[in-house]
Parts: C-alpha cells; sequence; structure tokens
C-alpha cells in the first residue's frame, strides 16, 4: 500500500504521536491510558477482541482483532503511527500471541510501539513469566520497529488481591518490592505516547517511591481498610501445596509462587525516579492506591 501525502508529510515532522492506536482498553491499565488521552483531546483507535467491550471515549474508533489473528491485527494497524501494547494475559502461548501481533505491526508501517514489560525481564528471571516478556522485549528489537519499553514492576492494585481471608500467604521472607501503581504507569505511557520520538530505543523501570516488604504492605492495608491484615511465612514447598487445590497448570502455579521468590531474592526491590522523570510527578505509594480504592478491602 502507498503511503500516502499526508503521512509522508507527518515523517517530516518534529516527533509526534501521530494517529494512536491503543490495545488493552478493557482493562485496567489499557482503560486508563485510553482515558487519559481522550481526557487530553488525542484521537485514538482501540484495538479490541470484542467491540461491545470498548469504552466510548471521545475521538476514539474501535477496530476487532486479537494478537494471534495477524491478518485481522494487520487490516487494524493499517495507518496506525504510535501503537500502545499491553501484554497479553497470562496464557501459556502468551509469547507466540505477542509474536504474531508484532509481526502485524511491522508489516502494517507502524512506527513507534511503546510495550508494556516487566521489571529486569531476563531469560532467567526469577518471575518466571517475566521470561515471556523477555523473549518479546528480543522480537520487538529484531522487527526493527522503533520502540520504547515500559518495565512495570508489581503494581500496587495487585497487592490486596494476595491477601486471602486478609492474609498475604509466600515465600517473599524479608525481601521488598518497590511496586507502581497503576495510575502511575498510565501517565507514564500517555507521556511517552505524547512525544515518542523523545523516548525511541529507551527502556524504563518503573517502581513505585520505595521499596517495601509484604509485612509492611500487609500493616498499611490494616490502617486504610481499618481491619487486620498480616504476611505469614511459607516455605516453596509449602507455597506449592496450598496451591495445588486450585487445579491451575504447572506454568501458572510457578508465576504464581515466583512471584514471592523474586521478592525474596530481591529481584523487584530497586527503586527509580522513572515515574518522575517522564509523568512530570512523584509515583504514589501503597496507601494513596488503596485510598483511590476507596478503602474497599
Amino acid at each position: 500500500m502507498s503511503t500516502t501525502p499526508a503521512r509522508e508529510a507527518g515523517q517530516s515532522k518534529a516527533p509526534g504521536p501521530g494517529v494512536l492506536a491503543v490495545t488493552g482498553s478493557t482493562g485496567e491499565l489499557g482503560g486508563r491510558v485510553a482515558r487519559r488521552l481522550a481526557d487530553a483531546g488525542h484521537d485514538q483507535l482501540l484495538i479490541v477482541r470484542d467491540a461491545d467491550r470498548a469504552p466510548k471515549l471521545p475521538g476514539a474508533r474501535v477496530a476487532v482483532a486479537a494478537y494471534h489473528d495477524e491478518a485481522a491485527a494487520r487490516a487494524a494497524l493499517s495507518g496506525v503511527d504510535t501503537l500502545f501494547m499491553v501484554s497479553a494475559a497470562e496464557e501459556a502461548d502468551r509469547v507466540s500471541k505477542h509474536l504474531t501481533f508484532l509481526d502485524a505491526a511491522a508489516a502494517a508501517g507502524v512506527r513507534h510501539l511503546v510495550y508494556t514489560s516487566f521489571c529486569r525481564a531476563a531469560p532467567d528471571s526469577t518471575f518466571t513469566l517475566g521470561r515471556h516478556h523477555y523473549a518479546t522485549e528480543q522480537h520487538i528489537t529484531s522487527t526493527g520497529l522503533s520502540h520504547t519499553i515500559l518495565r512495570d514492576n508489581l503494581y500496587l492494585d495487585f497487592l490486596p488481591d494476595l491477601a486471602v481471608d486478609r492474609v498475604i500467604r509466600g515465600p517473599a521472607g524479608e525481601g521488598r518490592v518497590a511496586a507502581v501503581a497503576r495510575d502511575d504507569v498510565a501517565d507514564v505511557a500517555v507521556a511517552v505516547l505524547g512525544e515518542p520520538g523523545r523516548h525511541a530505543g529507551q527502556v524504563y523501570e518503573l517502581t513505585g517511591p520505595a521499596a517495601i516488604t509484604l509485612e509492611e504492605a500487609a500493616a498499611t492495608m490494616t490502617a486504610v481498610f481499618n481491619r487486620p491484615y498480616r504476611y505469614e511465612e511459607e516455605t516453596i514447598e509449602q507455597a506449592y501445596a496450598s496451591r495445588a487445590h486450585y487445579g491451575a497448570p504447572s506454568w501458572q502455579v510457578d508465576g504464581w509462587v515466583s512471584t514471592y521468590t523474586a521478592i525474596a531474592h530481591g529481584d523487584l526491590a530497586e527503586v527509580t525516579d522513572a515515574v518522575e522523570r517522564i509523568a512530570g510527578h512523584p509515583p504514589i505509594d501503597l496507601a494513596e492506591v488503596l485510598r483511590r480504592a476507596g478503602a474497599g478491602g
């Protein structure tokens, strides 16, 4: 397909978003990004699997495509300049879905990709699902796409979900996690999407303001929710045994348990200033995340 004159003109301008597309707008992070873009007056294309679930936002169009459907994804991404790609749901074929969608993006002529990865993604990440993100990052590089990687720490918003009957159980020891709020990640994403050229080739490790233990997280939940929470240490063997009744596949249980062992190993403890540098404000802490959520624990 030939390049339109308007698009050629856009390529000669100072770096800007051009035609924006957002995935994951029906979810927690992508939805935040899409709403912020709409509030800022940006037109955008929402790429979803189910058009009926797409948020109704001013200036937003909708295209239907799943990550694993290369033909549909390529059609949806035709004419897109800047793409925000939220990582797929945690599934056994997650990486292959990512790679298929990335190939479609490259074939469609996407000029810049912003991908949500995970803290210190590596082929040997203690958190086993971090290896998925490493494989995805490697493929992004191989496509030649201009890109920005947002490596999110664990989400502060997720920490209350670790508590079953108000008890967080796992083999995290006294390890610390510099968990980050989804709101802050969304603010960073919008800043990057607004001026993608400024952030081309960058990998940003996004964290909250401090690294906390799960015992400290439980104490914060206790204070904000005004009901008792606690952290209870498990051995790795106990962690696998206590999760066996869910009947989940082994790769998923490995992911659950290695969330805690990654904390114990110190893999998630580094605090960075990336949120403040890029979003322009300090990151919020767990107490503020809980208050924003309505203290509904």
